[in-house]
């Protein structure tokens, strides 16, 4: 079984916490910062053993094993 280091992102909506993987395009939700984050690391869990599954986890690889993430935030107007 391999070890992914995959990206996080959280944010608050309405007293909500919305955690997404952009990695993947998964995402989850919770109570709390921590509750989101536990809840996205299962839902990329349950992602990856169904893309197993189906033969598809080829197809995802590269974003599974890229050493070169960056994050930034911007600010656009809209």
């Amino acid at each position: 079984m391999k070890k992914f280091n995959l990206t996080a992102t959280i944010w608050e909506e309405e007293g909500i916490y919305v955690s997404k993987c952009p990695e993947l395009g998964v995402a989850s939700c919770g109570d709390t910062p921590k509750e989101a984050l536990s809840n996205l690391k299962e839902a990329v869990e349950l992602y990856l053993d169904n893309a197993k599954e189906l033969g598809l986890i080829m197809d995802i690889e590269t974003a599974l094993t890229s050493s070169s993430k960056f994050t930034s935030i911007i600010e656009v107007t809209a």
